[in-house]
């Protein structure tokens, strides 16, 4: 990490205990070496679980994370252990997905965000749900997030 301080995070390189919610996580961010240049970071979340407010079982969920930086990437330590506090945390599909992404969206004020949530079938009926910022700036490659509808088992 040659030029990039983290000295004020408090989760890098430090055994820390598993949020029991989102709220109780601490997200971090450090500085964007390259911050005059536009490009697009993924964070892919292929295992995310929460659970059903209403059952309490388990759902889950593949997460792609696309961002635009601006002046500060998202520490993925702290974004790892802010994932993984969701499964103690009961909420809806939607509820969920907007939640991370308006979360990161408020810490980093990045260019562009965006986040889908291709969430597993629960009662017969698999659920994506998608989020962003605004519209997509024009001089960035947005690849295909790559996760493909849900077609049973076949």
């Amino acid at each position: 990490m040659a030029g990039t301080d983290v000295s004020g995070l408090t989760q890098l390189g430090k055994a820390v205990e598993q949020p029991q919610s989102p709220e109780e996580a601490v997200l971090e961010r450090v500085s964007n070496g390259q911050a005059d240049v536009n490009y697009l970071v993924r964070f892919t979340a292929p295992e995310f679980t929460s659970l059903c407010p209403m059952t309490g079982q388990p759902d889950f969920a593949h997460l792609v994370i696309d961002y635009v930086p601006d002046q500060w990437l998202v520490e993925s330590k702290s974004l790892k252990l802010f994932l993984t506090s969701f499964r103690n945390h009961g909420a809806f599909h939607e509820d969920c997905t907007v939640m991370i992404g308006k979360r990161i969206a408020d810490l980093l004020k990045p260019r562009w965000l965006r986040i889908g949530g291709y969430w597993y079938p629960r009662g017969g009926i698999p659920i994506d749900v998608f989020w962003q910022t605004g519209a997509p700036l024009a001089d960035v490659w947005l690849p295909d997030q790559g996760v493909a509808t849900y077609r049973g088992r076949g």
